[in-house]
Formats: C-alpha cells, sequence, structure tokens
C-alpha cells in the first residue's frame, strides 16, 4: 500500500472532530454576541436621534423665551 493511502490514527481522527465541533460552538456564540450588541446598537441609535430632536426643541424655547424677556423688558 503507497503511504499516502496508510489509515489515520482514531485518536487524530476524533480530536480534530472534537476541535471542529468545538470550532463551530464558540463561533455560534460569537455571532449571538455580534446580534446582540448590533440589536442594542439599533436601540442607541434611536436614543441618539431622539435626544437630538429634543435638544433642538430646547433650543427653540431658549430663543422664546430669550424674545419674550427681550418684550417684557421693553
Amino acid at each position: 500500500m503507497p503511504e499516502e493511502m496508510k489509515r489515520w490514527p482514531a485518536p487524530l481522527v476524533a480530536a480534530l472532530v472534537v476541535q471542529t465541533i468545538a470550532g463551530l460552538v464558540w463561533a455560534g456564540g460569537a455571532a449571538a454576541r455580534i446580534g446582540a450588541l448590533e440589536s442594542a446598537m439599533a436601540e442607541q441609535r434611536a436614543v441618539i436621534e431622539r435626544l437630538a430632536r429634543l435638544e433642538a426643541q430646547g433650543e427653540g424655547l431658549q430663543a422664546a423665551l430669550a424674545r419674550i424677556e427681550a418684550r417684557l423688558g421693553e
């Protein structure tokens, strides 16, 4: 039998199978964590947009208050 056709030892094959399974489990866990982080980022984006609108409204209220105070001071 040629050299390439020799059988691989069973412990080596078992180790490769176990390591492959462990790698796939780890990759699945990492994908789940990344998905959770992406959804958290999407929620934060909505909060940031709302905060920006509230800041703009606050600036508008401050400008209106300044105009009212200027008229009252006349």
